[in-house]
């Protein structure tokens, strides 16, 4: 498999995070919270102060949605970027996968819930044992984009996960093909 350049990965998670679309069937107030949300992955990306506070607000907030659930799992994985220390990043790695696979279990069929866990255990050395779930979660989203079942998903949302998917040299030929339709 290549080798993707960091500043690939980087553009890759950045979109990823801006255009993870918002339930449109939401109240106006938590529609608000989502955004806000989305912009602050986006900062906490670059930023181990705005991933701190964000993880805090959102581990200490009530709602347990799982996408919620994934947004914390998401930044579980971005406290161990931002770590120096191996011990920690191997921890909040962890932490990651136990809560992403929670946010799995409460909504499976979630295409970017699947899409987060993917990219975080794409860009995970596998060396470390926590990429079990990318076959998993390869399959799901492929089955996902054959049945056209993107959920609340948005096209830009849609075609970034199609070119990830392209890009991330992990996708047989024939899941090639469904994704290039998408791009």
């Amino acid at each position: 498999m290549k080798t993707i350049p960091k500043q690939m990965k980087f553009r890759f998670l950045l979109l990823l995070f801006i255009f993870i679309s918002v339930h449109s069937n939401a109240e106006p107030i938590v529609l608000d919270e989502f955004r806000n949300i989305k912009v602050a992955v986006h900062r906490a990306i670059e930023s181990s102060a705005v991933t701190d506070s964000l993880y805090l607000a959102l581990k200490s907030g009530s709602t347990e949605s799982p996408l919620i659930v994934a947004y914390i799992g998401t930044l579980e994985a971005l406290k161990a970027k931002h770590s120096w220390n191996p011990y920690n990043k191997i921890r909040y790695v962890s932490l990651s996968q136990k809560t992403m696979k929670k946010a799995v279990e409460q909504d499976p069929n979630n295409l970017e819930i699947r899409f987060m866990r993917f990219t975080i255990q794409h860009y995970t050395p596998s060396f470390l044992g926590f990429s079990k779930d990318l076959e998993e979660d390869r399959k799901a989203i492929v089955r996902q984009f054959k049945n056209r079942k993107f959920g609340l998903a948005d096209a830009p949302l849609i075609r970034n996960i199609a070119a990830f998917m392209i890009e991330s040299d992990r996708c047989l030929k024939e899941e090639l093909i469904v994704f290039k339709k998408y791009i």
